[in-house]
């Protein structure tokens, strides 16, 4: 579990960094289309990363194995959404297209063994 907080607490800062540098050094140089694209990858690097965080806080009321589990697709969908999505905005890596989805995918089955860990959980 304590690599996932690690994860989660360097994941917010790299997505404040990098929501920053959107903003600020990014607006010239990306289409409204690419820094929208860009947006949406620290966006959901930053739900993602609030959720690591608050893992161990659900861990006193749910099942431990499936938080981890639930976690570690986390850590993926970050790095294969927001990651594609990054290098895609700019650098226009369309070959990662289909990347994108993967980590969507991971995201979705992520929330669902946590809500799998919330269920079989104590009382």
């Amino acid at each position: 579990m304590k690599g996932l907080l690690l994860f989660g607490v360097c994941s917010a800062l790299a997505g404040v960094i990098l929501g920053a540098f959107a903003a600020h050094g990014l607006r010239d140089v990306l289409s409204t289309s690419m820094q929208s694209t860009f947006e949406t990858g620290v966006r959901y690097q930053m739900y993602h990363a609030l959720a690591l965080l608050a893992l161990p806080g659900l861990s006193a009321h749910a099942d431990s194995r499936y938080l981890v589990r639930g976690g570690r697709l986390f850590v993926a969908g970050t790095l294969l959404f927001s990651g594609s999505l990054y290098l895609l905005a700019t650098l226009n890596l369309t070959v990662l297209g289909p990347v994108t989805p993967a980590g969507g995918l991971c995201f979705i089955v992520g929330w669902l063994f946590v809500l799998v860990a919330v269920w079989r959980g104590k009382q």
